[in-house]
């Protein structure tokens, strides 16, 4: 019998089949989130220049679609955000959702802005 009863855990950090370097996924995660989020609010924060020189129907139609596409670009983004900071969170209790989150998160803002793409009536 072991004198250190941790010895034996399946958690040890000894252990080299621990889930010490979790936290890896949540950091390249955070690496590539932010900076996708960032160009992504930044695209659908500029993208109602493109209806400037539009006709007055056209402007109607692509003002009509903004307002629901704005509001789907701002939730998902803030998703995004959400599931981020919940992958640095089960980053060591629980480690294969820390790495399902830190997976989602850019996947996240990718299907957030292609759903602003679809939303919006292009002129």
């Amino acid at each position: 019998m072991p004198d250190n009863v941790t010895d034996d855990a399946p958690d040890s950090t000894d252990d080299p089949g621990s889930a010490r370097h979790t936290w890896i996924a949540s950091l390249i995660s955070t690496v590539v989130t932010l900076p996708l989020a960032f160009f992504a609010l930044v695209y659908s924060m500029l993208s109602p220049m493109a209806c400037d020189s539009c006709s007055e129907a056209d402007a109607h139609r692509f003002d009509a679609s903004f307002g629901p596409a704005w509001t789907v670009s701002c939730c998902g983004l803030l998703l995004s955000l959400v599931i981020l900071v919940a992958s640095w969170v089960c980053a060591r209790r629980r480690p294969p959702a820390a790495i399902g989150l830190a997976v989602a998160a850019p996947a996240t803002v990718f299907f957030t802005w292609v759903a602003f793409m679809t939303l919006i009536n292009w002129p």
